[in-house]
């Protein structure tokens, strides 16, 4: 009711055309402005009819700027190197509840891509604890407070130990670059081992060990320090037998510490996202990190694991992603999904690291840990636990997973179906046999997806994988909408065309 309130005097309807308003404009604004007049009259009618209030909410819609609006002071105001989903058709996102998102005329989308905020849009406990804070004190770390002890406690307890000491910051990038300063500073040595396909966030330093950008458009090569590893990758890549794979690709790090040590060298880190996000949404083979910790500390270097996309409960069968390799890292970033949509981060390490970190220089971050951070991060681990969603990431997580296999045994398009909990990807290639990325496919299938109300993306380095990482609270019942409108997608005629198997140069049929 609030944001329905008539306008006040300094904001009362003027009659007023400016001179750069054509009459059409002109009579929008004034429609607009005289429903905003109207509505504060309307409340009272609420009052005694309880049902209008829902009509009435719809009214800020129309209130607010048309999308072409919208798209016009982007390009004026905003950097075009910042993206838009959707681009041909992009969508103006007003509200969010649970697994669902609503446009400006009121439509409803089911989330199945949204990470972020994994507990669910504008989840009520989440809202609520950074209301109540934010009502009464927001500050630093440089002064006491309940919320960062208590945060940190119950943060560093869902980690196994020696990692016991959390550091905040603000954001993925944010926690992978204080990550790589730890190592370098703890290790005396610079050199980074990262993986093919990975992207650890956009500061200078993490370009330069995230070869998703740094041999993507507009990228420039990296320093002598970053050593890429191949990516463990038992669809595409050379070692595809999941016995063995994840050993034989552990030697490709060790052929970098070789390489390092041989430009008279020492490697400082070793970073690898728990489950490959960029890369090609898929989880790790077996024994992987643990062969790979095992060289990395041979040679003196730190193991960082980066649970930006897959950290808290998405892999559903653990908490933590990297769990599922059976191995504890030196040091473990997060973010994205640790405020629901607020923006905080952390790194987490070892008591031994952290003190060998603290060489005189101190470390402040002006937002990190703050107190309102905290209350949120505090209600995420609550709702988590309290919900039980990491049960619900691993249940639905293994119904998604099962539902793409029946739909493989149907379609030629999809050649491969990988994922653990709710973190699920679908490859789409022309032929199963020379492994030809369908990547015009994959899009025109993600915009056939939208049309049926249903968000997803695409991702890996050939941008040819349906990727799912919807919030934890996504049901059964969202992923049977999903895997029906999926069915319907594909056995469209221009999906059987697709399917038959074009070469590159063919042209595509939208679906």
């Amino acid at each position: 009711q609030h944001s329905l309130s008539p306008l006040d005097s300094k904001t009362s309807i003027r009659l007023k055309c400016a001179s750069n308003l054509s009459p059409l404009a002109f009579v929008k604004r004034l429609c607009r402005r005289a429903i905003f007049f109207f509505s504060g009259a309307a409340i009272t009618v609420c009052s005694l009819r309880p049902k209008f209030l829902v009509c009435l909410r719809r009214l800020p819609f129309l209130l607010n700027m048309e999308p072409r609006e919208i798209l016009r002071l982007r390009r004026k105001h905003m950097c075009n190197a910042q993206s838009i989903s959707y681009s041909a058709a992009p969508l103006k996102i007003v509200r969010g509840r649970g697994t669902y998102l609503f446009d400006h005329t009121g439509r409803r989308y089911t989330d199945c891509v949204n990470n972020v905020c994994s507990v669910g849009h504008c989840h009520p406990e989440v809202v609520k604890a950074a209301q109540d804070q934010l009502a009464e004190l927001n500050t630093n770390t440089r002064y006491l407070h309940d919320n960062i002890v208590l945060y940190a406690k119950e943060l560093t307890e869902t980690l196994p130990e020696p990692l016991s000491v959390a550091i905040f910051v603000n954001s993925g990038s944010e926690a992978n670059d204080l990550a790589q300063r730890i190592c370098r500073i703890v290790t005396g040595h610079s050199d980074v081992i990262c993986v093919d396909g990975a992207y650890h966030g956009h500061t200078e330093s993490l370009l330069g060990i995230s070869p998703y950008k740094y041999e993507g458009s507009g990228g420039h090569a990296p320093p002598d320090t970053t050593h890429k590893a191949m990516a463990p990758d038992t669809y595409r890549g050379p070692h595809r037998d999941p016995a063995t794979a994840g050993e034989l690709y552990a030697l490709d790090v060790q052929r970098c510490i070789d390489d390092a040590k041989a430009q008279g060298r020492k490697v400082a880190a070793y970073f690898c996202e728990s489950m490959l996000s960029c890369g090609g949404q898929f989880p790790l083979p077996s024994n992987y990190l643990k062969s790979v910790y095992k060289h990395v500390r041979a040679a003196g270097g730190l193991c960082v694991a980066d649970e930006v996309q897959t950290g808290f409960a998405r892999a559903g069968e653990h908490f933590w992603a990297f769990q599922l390799q059976g191995v504890v890292p030196d040091i473990v970033t997060m973010g994205k999904p640790m405020g629901n949509g607020f923006p905080m981060s952390a790194v987490v390490t070892t008591r031994e690291i952290a003190d060998k970190f603290t060489n005189g220089m101190e470390y402040f971050n002006t937002f990190g840990g703050n107190p309102v951070a905290c209350a949120v991060g505090r209600a995420v681990l609550r709702v988590i636990k309290k919900e039980k969603l990491q049960q619900n990431a691993r249940l639905v997580g293994e119904h998604i997973l099962a539902g793409f296999r029946r739909l493989m045994q149907k379609y030629e398009l999809i050649g491969d179906v990988r994922g653990v909990g709710l973190f699920v990807g679908m490859e789409l290639v022309r032929d199963r046999q020379t492994l030809e990325p369908a990547r015009e496919e994959a899009t025109n299938i993600i915009m056939a997806m939208k049309d049926r109300s249903y968000l997803l993306s695409t991702d890996g380095p050939l941008r040819n994988v349906i990727k799912v990482k919807p919030p934890l609270c996504f049901s059964k019942e969202d992923a049977d909408g999903m895997l029906a409108a999926l069915d319907k997608v594909f056995a469209s005629p221009a999906a059987a065309v697709l399917s038959a198997g074009h070469s590159s140069s063919a042209p595509h049929a939208k679906l």
